[in-house]
């Protein structure tokens, strides 16, 4: 998770310069209007990849360690010495 604030605070610098830039060039209002709109759009569209590649990475551990806890609680209930303890039989 921290490599997605890293990114999310690069991005976040990089369009904060860009809009600076833009702002401060000599052009016609229009024409600032239009290109700092079209920078939003790219930033925005830059972020939403960002955060699927997030979200992919977040989903992808989430399963593994699902995965990794439910072979995990097979072993244990398996386990004839703790379902002694817990006064069961164990699950073969």
């Amino acid at each position: 998770m921290k490599s997605g604030k890293v990114v999310l605070g690069l991005l976040a610098g990089v369009a904060a310069g860009a809009l600076a830039g833009i702002l401060f060039a000599p052009a016609k209002g229009t024409k600032t209007r239009k290109r700092i709109l079209k920078k939003g759009e790219n930033y925005v569209d830059a972020l939403k990849g960002k955060f699927d590649e997030l979200l992919d990475e977040v989903t992808g551990q989430f399963e593994k360690v699902k995965e990794e806890m439910a072979g995990y609680a097979e072993k244990t209930l398996s386990n004839p010495e703790v379902a002694a303890k817990n006064g069961k039989k164990a699950e073969v």
